[in-house]
């Protein structure tokens, strides 16, 4: 039985794109919600403050989301990992561990809890968000880029997405057919996809590979062919394909 081509190619986005984010070191920058889902206000007890402070003094280079961002990472959200306190308190015990996501909102790397017996809730989930820190510490971070030799063979596979005959069977359009038109508005790490109502179709995230977008809440990929782009994605089990023009 012969590999479907295209599938393969998609793969090899999908593994080339997340090729330098499965080390920590990889990642150049930690961003850090102004608010944590188990508080109600942005930086309810300087809990996000606080977690800055604590990347900081592990060696990361760390900004709040709110905070101007650096330019590379305004152009790439992927050279980020964004460092979440989550909560696992119980009644009589405050209990904080800390979780790193990727850019597709995967999670790299979860510590160990942090707990603490504190009545005062600042003082609590201070000594908490420390302990838990305790394993941020010894990942002994330091920031390794990412080498040319992962970028050429990124390219590589870009290149035979572009020129393979046997992989552009299926996706050519007739002269005919009319594409739905999107105009792009730039987010932080992506683009806002809308059509000419203007209504929101889809939220792309920016890969580490040139002209392939992940589709943010969805299951699958945007990527150019030729002049235009296809979208792949799932419903439930229903694959889903369409084609657009897009204006950036």
């Amino acid at each position: 039985m012969k590999i479907n081509k295209m599938f393969f190619v998609i793969f090899c986005i999908f593994t080339l794109a997340g090729y330098g984010q499965k080390k920590i070191n990889n990642y150049k920058y930690i961003v850090v919600p102004t608010r944590f889902d188990f508080l109600k206000k942005d930086d309810q007890y300087q809990t996000s403050s606080l977690t800055k402070f604590l990347f900081k003094k592990h060696g990361f280079k760390v900004y709040l989301e709110n905070e101007e961002l650096p330019d590379d990472l305004s152009r790439n959200r992927c050279l980020a990992l964004t460092g979440v306190i989550k909560d696992a308190s119980s009644m009589f015990t405050t209990k904080n561990f800390v979780e790193l996501k990727d850019c597709n909102n995967r999670i790299v790397f979860t510590s160990d809890e942090g707990a603490s017996k504190l009545k005062d809730y600042k003082k609590a989930y201070h000594a908490s968000i420390r302990s838990a820190f305790v394993s941020i510490k010894n990942l002994k971070y330091k920031y390794v880029p990412l080498t040319n030799e992962n970028v050429k063979n990124d390219k590589a596979i870009v290149n035979s997405v572009n020129s393979t005959p046997e992989v552009m069977e299926g996706v050519k359009l007739k002269a005919n057919v009319e594409l739905k038109l999107l105009y792009a508005q730039s987010l932080n790490n992506g683009f806002q996809l809308v059509d000419s109502q203007p209504q929101k179709v889809f939220i792309v995230l920016k890969s580490e590979l040139k002209n392939v977008f992940i589709l943010k809440n969805k299951k699958g990929i945007i990527y150019k062919i030729n002049d235009f782009w296809k979208a792949e994605y799932y419903e439930g089990e229903e694959k889903i394909t369409r084609f657009y023009n897009i204006k950036f």
